[in-house]
């Protein structure tokens, strides 16, 4: 296991290498500082600034969003950020009801508990919350920009087309269903299936209604975007898991049949999870967008941009 000093290292020179080499926009550079900051408080824990290492996490994950948010356009003219900001911050606000999902489905999987370092209210533990979960959508999808904009995911550009018809998609959103019940009536056989189920309805829910979906493009034989939020998801959950390790308040695992061979917390098996929870965030974000009637944004898809 790395030690503090090590990883820090390790993962300063890295940065330090990327931005060197070529122009960094400055909310790059902010982003830098708060994961500098938010890192020392969240593992070091200073007495006396008790409520600044409490809300670490906010700051490591604002600053990880504006940094990888910096290094996509630095690396191909575009981002998230730049082309809307409106939208980017509005990724944020719907991070915030999408996770609450998870929340709430956790209270018949009891897969993950969090580790408070002293009595907290409910209301205090609602808006803390409430901020933490706010980046994880910015967090996976710009990540997955990230992803989607390497030559590794050149090749998937032209993969088998798999034709989506009404018909599968009403059998997708009756096969998610069924996972869901599933999940809630005998969590601890089907827990596996909460990161597939959300994914088959709405993302089958979103080409119905005509808005982006990645069914969509694997009907085009296109599975870059599909591999890129798998990527961008994992990515964010070594560094989940990393930040957390030594934090505290933290979170930790009771998953059953796979709970050995941790990576930081979370067993190796339980990181399997991270790749279709990119979909999810996806088509989560998507269908919120429809829900609420806002704006679009643009995913960076490789060769221009794909609505996302």
């Amino acid at each position: 296991m790395f030690t503090f000093p090590l990883t820090y290292s390790f993962f300063g020179l890295y940065i330090m290498v990327m931005v060197a080499v070529s122009k960094f926009p400055k909310r790059g550079y902010i982003g830098l500082v708060l994961i500098a900051i938010g890192w020392f408080l969240a593992w070091v824990r200073p007495d006396g600034i008790q409520f600044f290492w409490e809300n670490s996490f906010l700051l490591l994950w604002v600053g990880y969003a504006l940094v990888v948010d910096g290094l996509n356009w630095r690396r191909t003219g575009t981002s998230l950020f730049s082309r809307n900001q409106k939208a980017y911050i509005g990724m944020f606000l719907l991070s915030i009801p999408g996770w609450w999902l998870f929340e709430f489905l956790n209270l018949f999987l009891q897969n993950w508990h969090y580790l408070h370092n002293r009595p907290i209210g409910p209301l205090e533990y609602a808006v803390r919350s409430s901020l933490h979960f706010s980046v994880v959508i910015p967090a996976v999808l710009s990540t997955a920009e990230l992803w989607a904009s390497s030559r590794l995911l050149v090749g998937s550009l032209r993969w088998r087309r798999i034709a989506i018809s009404n018909k599968r998609l009403v059998t997708f959103i009756l096969v998610g269903i069924v996972m869901l019940v599933s999940v809630i009536a005998f969590p601890h056989y089907c827990f596996p299936l909460v990161w597939v189920s959300l994914y088959l309805i709405f993302d089958s829910m979103n080409m119905l209604l005509g808005a982006p979906s990645l069914f969509r493009y694997i009907e085009r034989g296109n599975w870059r975007p599909v591999l890129a939020l798998a990527l961008g998801a994992l990515t964010c959950g070594v560094f989940w898991e990393m930040w957390n390790f030594y934090a505290f308040p933290k979170w930790i695992y009771t998953i059953p049949f796979v709970d050995v061979l941790h990576i930081f917390e979370m067993p190796v098996l339980g990181y399997l999870g991270y790749l279709p929870f990119g979909l999810e965030v996806y088509a989560l974000y998507i269908l919120l967008i429809e829900v609420f009637g806002l704006k679009r944004t643009f995913f960076y898809g490789g060769k221009g941009y794909v609505q996302l």
